[in-house]
């Protein structure tokens, strides 16, 4: 009977996924957080790229620390498509943890539930096209090499045991090359760029009001 049919149940909306790219040491992780940090909790979903580097338990301590990890090849790309195509579907998915001081995956993961706002952060997330096609909105952190490589100097010493001369080969031999190869070119496919030295609290106030915006228009609490 027409009288007792029920209306059909719209399907969930897809989740909104944000995308923040930049060179190493550019910032892009500290923006990321700070995204994060003004949401709801369990209204964002955040995923690091670096965390899908290949893990090479067939080569020595050595080599591996000899692998150029700032080529696309050495991320598990993938990996990373299809768990974000799983997180938009509405399911928990099992990320990798690496550790940067050995060069390999940790045995654990961390589990990494569906949200209506999905946040990917990395250096080459742009220069992938799979992942480009799956972003709703492109950041771009852009910050002068001089400032990068000094902080990426910081980070590796103070945080994954290297020496200042390990930074520096590495810097010269495929972080500068592969940062004007692969990320800087990729600056162009951004719907915003952040410069160093602009205002970010406002573009980050922003960006957290047009994401708010779409968590009421989804019926999700704020808090």
């Amino acid at each position: 009977m027409l009288g007792s049919m029920s209306t059909p149940r719209k399907p969930p909306r897809k989740p909104l996924v944000l995308g923040i790219s930049g060179g190493t040491g550019s910032g892009k992780t500290t923006i990321a957080r700070a995204i994060v940090s003004e949401l709801p909790q369990a209204s964002v979903a955040y995923l690091q790229h670096d965390a899908y580097y290949r893990d090479r338990p067939d080569l020595a301590p050595e080599a591996r620390a000899a692998v150029n990890y700032d080529h696309p090849e050495s991320l598990e790309t993938e990996l990373l498509v299809a768990q974000l195509d799983e997180l938009c579907r509405g399911k928990a998915v099992p990320s990798p943890l690496y550790d940067f001081v050995t060069h390999r995956r940790r045995l654990e993961t961390t589990e990494v539930r569906s949200a209506p706002v999905i946040v990917v952060e990395g250096i080459l997330i742009f220069a992938d096209q799979r992942l480009r096609e799956r972003f709703d909105i492109k950041i771009f952190v852009d910050t002068p090499a001089d400032i990068r490589v000094l902080r990426r100097a910081r980070r590796d010493i103070e945080q994954r045991g290297r020496t200042f001369e390990d930074v520096r080969r590495q810097y010269y031999a495929t972080v500068r090359p592969m940062h004007e190869a692969f990320v800087e070119p990729t600056k162009y496919a951004a719907d915003l760029i952040l410069p160093e030295g602009g205002d970010r609290r406002v573009a980050i106030d922003l960006l957290v009001e047009r994401l708010r915006r779409e968590l009421r228009e989804r019926g999700v609490a704020q808090g």
